[in-house]
């Protein structure tokens, strides 16, 4: 029977960098994977013949650039690059806004669609950076509890702050700000993200400013392509991780944590072959890592049915289209940077309440918000063919559980569905598709392991379900109720997308367990405002700052700043 100091049960991108920061520390680790290939849902994989996809993460922009640093992914062949038009909102009649990297640019084209909103979308955006600036700290650390993250704030004056970005609902949130329903509509759509509900849940405002915090380049809210797709960023963290000693290990499915005297000590595989270690540490979401992988009768007390009740509720699906011709989107050029952005195509407030709705009875809409990434527009080796493109479709808000059948019986004439609605912003594209690949809710619990097809192994809507809260039932911290079990993946603090954060932070709280320390380093901001968000407060620090962000000037004030940074 092989023995490690650590083993990791799946090599999702938290399990692969929880593995590295272990192995750095000189700890013997073994990975174990389920599937063929590393990733989770950080991964990438010819879904259709000829083409490469990110199969269920598609950017990179809330991974931490500690991390990166850190476990020198560049060093292990990550690269990226950010699109120069970052984010396109557009309807059926061609009216469009875009995100461009350079906020002039950006405002100018928000001014186009709706004259008062460019004012309104940068104060949105001087916000979102204090509530940043005040909780990125927390990212990397052990998880603060309600009352220091409520202490914080009102220690820094920002009580409103708070109220904004963690309590509201979305849609109240956006109110405040934007006043054309369609620029709210394209905004808002980083607050449904696999969510159960709507723009009206409260505290939907927090999966909004969660997502929208990430940075790249060293520039807060920008995001970036890795060229490969995203199981470059897993294969950086795989070959890193290796290089200081761990252990990778494919195709081999784990059947059961097992626990001596009332502690885990390793772990059983399908093959029936053991594998003792001092610690286990799970990248599979609570649900199934403390329902399932661990014994009912090891369990203590309640807990393996406490943790089946987990919250998993809200999903999505992806649709992988292979085209031979880019999209004539509405309104813009036949060709164009506009092609490699991110796109929100039908975004208005009332279809994401229709869905809502629609989701709490397990039923389909009449009508979706959609997105759309063509990833081989800006890293072209996604295709073998030339002229040939990878179009990533996204649809939120969907159900697991449906009032009639399973998404097996509906999952075809779902995808000519939402096809449909895409014809409807680019008609050129009905003659011009070689082939799709769909990934339902159902596929991302089967093939990827996430329990209800829920990307975040967890609701993210609510206080009940983050900081120190956000643990195993029972747990604290990144340890469950069972001595030497953690947990590493999404479903612990800070939560899903690809941050890398949940593996940092355990493989931090794995080791200081080991030299007996109490908690890991936690960065402390200070309380007191920065000058520029003093002035940002005034009428005419608002609209000081909004004319120099509308002048050119603002590039080089960006760059500068990025340059600083580096």
């Amino acid at each position: 029977m092989s023995t490690y100091d650590a083993v990791i049960v799946g090599a999702g991108h938290n399990g692969l960098t929880a593995a590295s920061y272990l192995a750095r520390a000189g700890k013997s680790v073994c990975v174990l994977e389920a599937r063929h290939v590393v990733g989770g849902a950080c991964v990438t994989e010819e879904l259709v013949p000829g083409a490469r996809w990110s199969s269920c993460s598609f950017v990179q922009g809330m991974l931490r650039p500690e991390i990166v640093e850190e476990l020198e992914l560049a060093r292990f062949g990550l690269t990226s690059v950010a699109p120069d038009v970052q984010g396109l909102g557009l309807w059926e009649d061609g009216d469009h806004v875009m995100l461009h990297k350079d906020v002039d640019q950006t405002l100018k084209s928000i001014e186009a669609h709706s004259k008062p909103d460019g004012k309104g979308f940068f104060a949105f955006g001087a916000r979102l950076k204090r509530f940043a600036d005040l909780s990125r700290d927390w990212l990397l650390s052990d998880p603060p509890t309600r009352s220091e993250v409520f202490a914080r704030f009102e220690l820094a004056g920002e009580t409103e702050l708070l109220n904004e970005f963690m309590l509201l609902p979305a849609g109240d949130l956006l109110d405040r700000y934007i006043t054309s329903e369609r620029l709210k509509g394209y905004m808002m759509f980083l607050g449904m993200v696999s969510i159960w509900g709507g723009p009206s849940t409260p505290q939907t405002s927090y999966v909004y400013g969660y997502h929208a915090c990430g940075e790249f380049e060293n520039v807060f809210g920008r995001w970036a392509l890795p060229i490969g797709g995203m199981g470059a960023i897993t294969a950086a963290l795989q070959k890193g991780a290796e290089h200081f000693g761990a252990e990778v290990r494919t195709d081999a499915r784990v059947r059961e944590i097992l626990v001596s005297g009332g502690r885990a000590t390793g772990i059983r595989l399908e093959s029936g072959e053991t594998i003792a270690a001092g610690v286990v540490l799970s990248n599979a979401d609570p649900a199934h890592t403390l329902g399932v992988l661990l014994p009912k009768g090891r369990a203590p007390g309640n807990l393996h049915e406490t943790a089946k009740a987990h919250d998993t509720r809200g999903s999505m699906a992806r649709i992988h289209v292979l085209i031979d011709e880019l999209p004539h989107w509405n309104g813009l050029p036949a060709r164009g940077p506009h092609h490699g952005a991110h796109a929100i195509l039908n975004a208005k407030p009332a279809l994401y309440e229709d869905a809502a709705e629609a989701q709490r009875r397990g039923a389909f809409p009449d009508d979706y918000v959609v997105e759309a990434l063509i990833h081989s527009v800006t890293d072209p080796s996604m295709v073998s063919t030339d002229g040939q493109h990878t179009l990533l479709l996204g649809v939120q808000q969907l159900p697991y559980h449906l009032k009639s059948g399973t998404w097996d019986d509906h999952k075809d004439a779902w995808t000519e569905r939402v096809m449909q609605i895409v014809y409807r912003f680019a008609p050129n594209l009905s003659g011009h598709v070689l082939g799709t690949h769909t990934i339902t809710p159902l596929d991302l619990e089967r093939t990827y392991g996430l329990t209800g097809g829920n990307i975040f192994q967890g609701s993210m809507v609510g206080l009940q379900h983050l900081f120190s809260s956000r643990t195993a039932p029972g747990g604290e911290n990144y340890r469950t109720p069972v001595p030497g079990l953690y947990l590493c993946g999404a479903g612990v603090h800070p939560g899903g997308g690809v941050t890398g954060a949940p593996g940092h932070n355990a493989a931090k709280r794995v080791l200081a367990d080991w030299d007996g320390k109490a908690a890991t380093v936690q960065r402390r901001p200070g309380a007191n405002k920065p000058l520029v968000d003093q002035l940002l407060d005034t009428e005419f620090g608002k609209q000081m700052g909004y004319q120099v962000a509308r002048s050119k000037a603002a590039r080089g004030i960006t760059r500068l700043f990025s340059k600083a940074r580096k």
